[in-house]
């Protein structure tokens, strides 16, 4: 693996779960593969799991993590090719990059989307621009468009859970549904798991949302859509919860209904579905009390999972 920035960096996903699985049990199995090597951790937005399981990962395997907030603790960084930096950036990252290749082995970077310019987003400049000039591998900690490695963590822990024989389905009936939030929220997540989920082709995939928050047919393409949430929970065995901004009109909040939060009540269509969310959750507006603190939500298990997810790929990059 030289870079992860999307499930078609993964190879086989099914391998690079069993790798994050057997970590979990033995965590230091290879404390010596990354010995000598520094990964850079970069951040233009903020980060709590995916920053410290990231940190744990490296630790675990034995390379030593520097964070740096590029945000708030940087010069402000420019991506265009060619542009006349006369405003307010200082650096441009044809000459920052180059630099941080010579710094570290790996380079992990967390863009954000402006969710104000669908085609500037969609291009995913800023991570594209790092891969270009790094001249090292670089690991998305979450771009503008999708979020890797919470969705190798998702895929993790739905096989966890079928190993465990919850559900005891061999193939199961996976549900994206989308949510309400006070703000909107990129698609980021939502358009990686879908992508995950189809690439890895072993479930029933169902995704539900309100009209006119469809998400790009290309990371959709495979799954079951539906404006109907009841009729989508209907014999689920996984729920993954998750709000999204409009995707045509791009970055709006047209629906706001808190009739699509989870609840106990919606659970009861379901094959005792178990619950996920990447976090962080607005409670009691995105998913509910009840669902969150009860017996079917996988979400902390969930969250934990990230560590592993991120050891098996920095491992991948330090084998290749």
């Amino acid at each position: 693996m030289t870079q992860f920035i999307s499930v078609k960096d993964a190879g086989n996903i099914n391998a690079l779960v069993k790798k994050a699985l057997d970590y979990k049990a033995n965590p230091l199995m290879d404390q010596l593969l990354g010995k000598g090597k520094r990964i850079g951790l970069l951040f233009l937005n903020p980060s709590l799991r995916t920053r410290l399981s990231t940190q744990v990962a490296a630790s675990n395997l034995g390379m030593e993590a520097i964070v740096f907030n590029v945000d708030k603790e940087g010069w402000a960084l420019e991506f265009e090719e060619g542009a006349i930096m006369s405003g307010h950036t200082v650096e441009h990252i044809k000459d920052a990059a180059p630099i941080l290749g010579q710094y570290f082995d790996v380079l992990a970077i967390r863009t954000f989307p402006s969710l104000k310019n669908r085609e500037d987003d969609y291009s995913e400049m800023y991570i594209n621009q790092f891969i270009k000039y790094a001249g090292v591998p670089v690991i998305s900690l979450e771009s503008a468009t999708l979020h890797p490695l919470q969705s190798l963590t998702d895929i993790i822990t739905i096989q966890e859970a079928l190993l465990t024989g919850k559900p005891s389905a061999s193939r199961p009936k996976i549900v994206l549904t989308w949510a309400p939030h006070i703000k909107p929220l990129p698609q980021c997540v939502a358009n990686s798991f879908a992508q995950w989920v189809n690439a890895w082709g072993e479930a029933d995939f169902v995704i539900t949302h309100p009209e006119d928050y469809e998400l790009a047919e290309e990371f959709t393409k495979g799954a079951t859509i539906t404006h109907n949430q009841d009729a989508a929970l209907q014999n689920a065995d996984f729920v993954y919860v998750k709000n999204w901004s409009t995707y045509t009109d791009y970055g709006k909040v047209y629906e706001n209904n808190p009739a699509w939060m989870l609840t106990n009540q919606k659970l009861a269509f379901t094959n005792q579905a178990k619950i996920m969310h990447c976090l962080p959750v607005r409670r009691n507006i995105e998913l509910s009390d009840e669902i969150l603190d009860g017996s079917n939500s996988l979400v902390t298990k969930q969250a934990g999972n990230r560590v592993w997810a991120a050891q098996s790929v920095l491992s991948a990059i330090l084998n290749r």
